[in-house]
């Protein structure tokens, strides 16, 4: 008989698809100060930290001196050299390691393994679809695209590739399809893979939710000892650090709102300076310690809801107010014109070093990689965590397809109107944005629309929105990598890493502003990329195992067993497989539809 006391889906599981091992999440943990923490993970993570924010702070210019050979003035100084070395030399390992990450994902989404549901075949789903849409896109990019959507398609129509000449329509294309690439396929590829590995080890083979797990067919029980530990130390790094990047991306768009609606609506003059941006990451650090304090149900998914509702809002009204008929018809045309070109600009390394190009790389492609790839551990993460119940198949589709196109959508909106500006009036915003930051972007473009201080106030509201869910978001998935893999950390050990997120943030800007966050990120994500690769191994290792047991004769005779003593229904692919089982009896089953 099944053990009517476990949950549907793992009545099914036990026995058949559980990793074969004694040990539970949190076996190893100790208990320090209302903490729950995996000791080695936890100390080295935060002793590193703590050297790193003293040695940013209290720059050692002859330490740094003796140990690279060089001489920098600043910590900006040596961030710029460690950005450039990375890049010249590792840039061609990002490209080619994206573009694997998205033959994979669809390899893993359009085969046999697309069945395979998260959590096992009687696994429910814990969130509605528009609650879990909402949840993945406000952890993914929410405040870069707030950041970069009106600045960056300015940027690239300057300075156009493809052969394309600056400031002329054929730049603008090229730039919005340049964007398009940037914040397409290529990141949510990265994620989806990242997520799929984790809510697959978890959910379907009971083993801790953290980064050690994915490499459980290659490592065994290995995951719990030191090769484990250094791969959750890693990354607790390269969450951290892709967090802070977004969070001083916040708070730089913030100082800048801050200063232009002091400046048209009270008439005062707001600072903008470093000390302004720290003191923005501390207030809304603190506010977001409250939606941390909430939980998952009631801080990140409201929140997340409130985020795509002002995101649509902002997006509708730019849209009717401004040039609607050229915005609609930009976005299909940019569309094209990036796919069409797909290839070109997904391999393209710069490796002749072009004059018109030079530094292009570094500050754009090779920047926006390396930030996915140390965001992935975090969003994917998250990802996982919500998604549950759902089958490879349709968490590919979701993940992959679903917030690029809204990204396209928002990217034509506000960079579109931008671009008609520079291109049909006298009305330009351009050299503004070159000359004081992106951050200013938005707000300056809202200065060309009606209701200015309106769209302007709703920004400045979804920036700070999007800082706590993704500093909730990052605290809630730290908390599960220094917990062991454990799912509810304790909320004290979520609010001290939601503080650590908001420290490092400030440390970044006070030691070196975009090009300090631009060199964390870069930095955080070099070694992702090559942990990235074997995980597409290891996750093809288990999906292969599912399968195989999913089709095994014993499998159905097991299921058949269950059919006839539970009164269940059962559903299969055409090929046999088993995909979702319903207990109609005690309505506890899965209700999610074979797709």
């Amino acid at each position: 008989m099944v053990d009517d006391s476990k949950p549907w889906g793992d009545r099914l599981t036990d026995g058949w698809f559980k990793a074969d091992t004694d040990v539970e999440p949190g076996d190893t943990n100790i208990q320090v100060a209302g903490l729950d923490v995996q000791p080695h993970v936890f100390f080295i993570s935060i002793g590193v930290i703590i050297a790193f924010i003293l040695v940013t702070l209290f720059y050692p210019g002859e330490l740094m001196a003796n140990a690279f050979g060089k001489t920098f003035a600043s910590a900006e100084g040596a961030f710029g050299w460690i950005q450039g070395g990375i890049v010249e030399s590792f840039s061609w390992l990002y490209i080619l390691a994206v573009n694997l990450f998205i033959i994979v994902v669809l390899f893993f989404a359009l085969s046999r393994f697309g069945k395979i549901r998260l959590g096992g075949v009687g696994a429910e789903k814990e969130f509605s679809d528009l609650s879990w849409v909402a949840m993945l896109f406000s952890a993914g990019m929410g405040i870069g695209l707030m950041f970069w959507s009106v600045g960056e398609p300015l940027f690239h129509f300057a300075d156009p590739l493809l052969g394309a000449e600056g400031e002329t329509a054929a730049g603008a294309e090229v730039g919005m399809a340049t964007t398009y690439f940037h914040w397409g396929f290529h990141p949510w590829a990265i994620y989806g893979l990242v997520g799929l590995g984790l809510a697959f080890f978890s959910f379907n083979r009971g083993l801790p939710l953290t980064f050690r797990s994915v490499f459980w067919p290659i490592l065994g029980d290995r995951i719990y000892g030191w090769p484990g530990h250094v791969i959750d130390i890693l990354t607790v790094f390269a969450t951290l650090f892709g967090i802070a990047t977004s969070l001083g991306l916040g708070a730089l768009q913030i100082s800048a709102g801050l200063s232009f609606m002091g400046n048209e609506v009270v008439g005062t003059a707001v600072p903008t300076g470093t000390g302004m941006q720290v003191g923005i990451i501390a207030v809304i650090t603190a506010i977001a310690l409250v939606s941390v304090g909430a939980g998952l149900d009631k801080g990140i998914r409201r929140l997340s809801t409130l985020n795509v509702g002002l995101m649509l809002a902002i997006m509708v009204a730019v849209l009717i107010a401004g040039p609607t008929v050229f915005v609609l018809g930009l976005f299909p045309q940019a569309l094209g014109t990036y796919l069409s070109n797909f290839p070109q600009l997904a391999l393209w390394s710069d490796s002749f070093g072009n004059a018109p190009y030079a530094g292009w790389m570094n500050n754009w492609t090779i920047f926006y990689w390396g930030w996915w790839i140390a965001w992935s551990p975090f969003v994917g993460l998250f990802i996982a965590r919500i998604s549950r119940g759902r089958t490879v198949r349709e968490f590919i589709g979701g993940v992959l397809i679903i917030p690029a196109i809204f990204s396209f959508f928002w990217m034509s909106v506000l960079g579109g109107t931008a671009l008609h500006f520079e291109l049909f009036t006298e009305q330009g915003i351009m050299g503004t944005v070159f000359d004081v930051g992106e951050e200013v972007a938005m707000f300056e473009l809202f200065t060309l629309l009606p209701f200015t201080i309106l769209l302007s106030a709703l920004a400045i509201v979804l920036v700070t929105t999007f800082f706590v869910t993704s500093s909730d978001s990052g605290s809630l998935v730290l908390g599960h990598l220094s917990s062991g893999g454990k799912h509810d950390a304790p909320r004290n050990q979520r609010i001290a890493w939601a503080l650590a997120e908001g420290i490092v943030a400030s440390v970044l800007l006070i030691g070196g502003g975009l090009g300090a966050l631009q060199t964390a990120a870069i930095t955080a994500g070099l070694p992702f990329a090559l942990v990235l690769v074997f995980l597409c191994y290891s996750l093809y290792l288990g999906l292969s195992k599912e399968y195989r047991t999913l089709e095994s004769d014993e499998f159905a005779e097991w299921i058949e067993k269950i059919e006839d003593e539970q009164g269940v229904v059962v559903k299969k692919s055409g090929s046999g497989v088993v995909t979702n089982i319903r207990d109609t009896g005690s309505g506890r089953g899965g209700t999610a539809e074979d797709d």
